[in-house]
């Protein structure tokens, strides 16, 4: 398994790197598979919500053992994590990227405890990303109004990551977390400006589901080293899977009821990865 800066500095000029959330254990050869048939690096990540769930032990040997049967460059990621002492006990546990998200915090407090998080990551060679500016949407059934998001401001980002040297950085230019009635609006003279200047750490898109794809290719152009992708994964498994269970009888293979849900999220990372291409 690989950190983030390792794939980014392999991935240089030639595509962002999808993250995709995993959602329940059953997802995840599918996913992996997905990235190996296009020959693509791939990040896994989990809310700390699906690693309590599944079991941080159980999802980092897991994500091993299919990372090399498929041969597949993989980084195991922890998004959006609060807790400073689940941040550790992921990286003691095996995780090789992880996100502490303070950006709910004034700037002074959400620099001071990731830097801590950095100077725990940096001596066990995991990657650490932050977030500066808040999106909106919900994120393991956590909601932040579209009204209470706050676009990233350049000044804030640029002492954030001075400060902390964190390797990503996730940024606010209009995205939300979660489903949308309609496309998202990006702000993309913030988006070049960031880029222009945050050369040390790299650019990270969250709420990707929402955007169209040419907004996303003019992202990628624009410098964006990580695309999230969960929510389509999640809706994608839950249809496909109330349009099997709906068929089935007590003697149906359970098995059988989760192959078309797993073969959909090949797909879907299969496409989101050919969209990250620069091209």
């Amino acid at each position: 398994m690989k950190n983030l800066t390792e794939l980014f500095k392999e991935n240089e000029g030639k595509r962002a790197i999808g993250s995709f959330n995993v959602h329940c254990l059953e997802m995840l050869p599918a996913m992996i598979e997905g990235a190996k048939e296009l020959n693509v690096p791939i990040i896994i990540q989990t809310s700390p919500g699906t690693a309590e769930y599944i079991g941080l032990d159980l999802l980092v040997s897991s994500i091993q053992t299919l990372s090399e049967r498929n041969n597949a460059d993989v980084c195991l990621h922890m998004d959006h994590c609060t807790d400073i002492e689940v941040i550790k006990q992921a990286i003691d546990t095996g995780y090789t990227s992880v996100m502490y998200d303070g950006s709910s915090l004034p700037l002074e407090e959400n620099i001071k405890n990731t830097k801590e998080v950095v100077a725990y990551a940096k001596e066990r060679n995991v990657s650490v990303e932050g977030e500066v500016g808040s999106i909106g949407g919900a994120e393991d059934g956590v909601v932040v109004s579209e009204e209470d998001a706050i676009y990233t401001d350049p000044k804030d980002a640029y002492q954030f990551v001075q400060e902390t040297n964190v390797d990503a950085i996730a940024v606010a230019i209009g995205t939300t977390h979660g489903l949308y009635k309609s496309k998202a609006k990006l702000n993309f003279e913030l988006l070049e400006e960031l880029s222009k200047n945050l050369t040390n750490a790299g650019l990270v898109l969250h709420g990707g589901t929402g955007v169209s794809e040419t907004d996303m290719r003019k992202c990628v152009a624009l410098g964006m080293k990580k695309v999230n992708v969960g929510t389509e994964l999640n809706k994608s498994y839950i249809d496909n899977v109330n349009s099997a269970f709906s068929q089935a009888t007590p003697l149906t293979s359970l098995r059988k009821l989760f192959i078309p849900a797993n073969q959909h999220i090949k797909e879907i990372v299969k496409e989101k990865s050919e969209l990250f291409q620069l091209v």
